[in-house]
């Protein structure tokens, strides 16, 4: 049997599903871009791009070096593609809009997830989002659409291979990039999240400042088999939501970065438009779930560019349990 190639998928997918040739041909050139940005990684060292750029991001953030690399690759490609209007990235306080197209998409892109992993050699990845353009003037407002009106959505991995995970609406697929040949090949068709798991994935140093819910559970969690739960858990932390969400779809699980004293007056860590949109409905695809402990993540209706969001992901069943605990009310309290 031939493994399709990703532009061979694209193909046969926009057949059978009735996608616009333009969307089409912009995942393609957003894959050609991961391809760009993980030649740049591998050789990160050897340039002397592995360090800070001894600047910031528009959220206070340290930028390194590859992030404004990868940022501007992505920017360079959607500036180019005739159909992106305008993109929103992690790397920019507002909105770049490209003036004299016709396009129909709106790109919004965080270009280095996980970029504090780079001088460690560990995985990183580039998430992504489509999303329709709005009649008119096109302003920052223009992006603020929920999570269910994404056209598509996904990610590269740079990881031991470099992998291109996408959906469309109808599933996800993973490719895997061939160096030889520099093609992705479908290597992982129709992902998806088993509804139970003994794996979760949290930063446990946040552990005194997390609310009651996420508590209960962690607690619950831990206590494996003698506990409530009555079966052992896994702990796993990576700092990268891309390559959590990768454990996810390969292995299952859950994944969480819940509100807590320290984030509330922020809404949590996590950006919603170019972090837990994109991969929360790839989640959901899979046939996992994506919540904020409170309601499902893609009805979140965006009122900023960099709003920010608690976000718990994977596996179904252990997200109804941990959303449960959420709306629990303590008769004694």
């Amino acid at each position: 049997m031939v493994t399709p190639t990703l532009a061979q998928f694209l193909t046969g997918h926009g057949q059978q599903f009735n996608v616009p040739g333009e969307s089409l041909s912009l995942i393609a050139d957003i894959a050609a871009t991961c391809k760009d940005i993980a030649y740049e990684i591998s050789r990160g060292a050897l340039r002397g791009n592995m360090g800070n750029a001894g600047s910031e991001n528009s959220q206070g953030e340290q930028q390194k070096t590859l992030d404004l690399i990868s940022h501007d690759i992505f920017a360079n490609m959607a500036e180019q593609q005739p159909h992106v209007a305008a993109i929103a990235s992690e790397e920019m306080e507002h909105v770049q809009v490209f003036s004299g197209k016709n396009a129909a998409y709106l790109l919004v892109f965080d270009p280095l997830d996980g970029s504090s992993n780079v001088d460690l050699n560990f995985s990183v990845g580039s998430i992504f989002s489509l999303l329709p353009k709005p009649a008119g003037t096109i302003v920052a407002q223009s992006f603020f659409q929920p999570g269910t009106s994404q056209i598509a959505a996904g990610y590269a991995l740079y990881g031991t291979s470099t992998m291109f995970v996408l959906t469309l609406g109808h599933g996800v697929y993973g490719f895997t990039l061939d160096p030889d040949s520099g093609e992705f090949y479908l290597t992982h068709p129709e992902m998806r999240i088993a509804p139970d798991a003994q794996e979760f994935a949290i930063n446990m140093s946040n552990q005194r400042f997390w609310q009651p819910p996420v508590q209960r559970y962690i607690d619950e969690c831990i206590a494996g088999n003698s506990g409530p739960r009555g079966k052992d858990f896994n702990m796993r932390w990576v700092a990268a939501m891309v390559a959590e969400v990768h454990r996810l779809l390969i292995r299952g699980g859950v994944f969480l970065y819940p509100l807590d004293k320290r984030t509330v007056g922020r809404g949590g860590r996590l950006r919603l438009l170019y972090e837990a949109n994109p991969l929360g409905w790839l989640v959901q695809q899979a046939g996992g779930m994506a919540t904020t402990g409170h309601r499902s993540i893609l009805e979140v209706e965006p009122t900023s560019l960099h709003q920010r969001v608690p976000v718990m992901l994977g596996a179904r069943n252990e997200l109804e349990l941990l959303v449960s605990y959420h709306s629990f009310k303590d008769p004694s309290a």
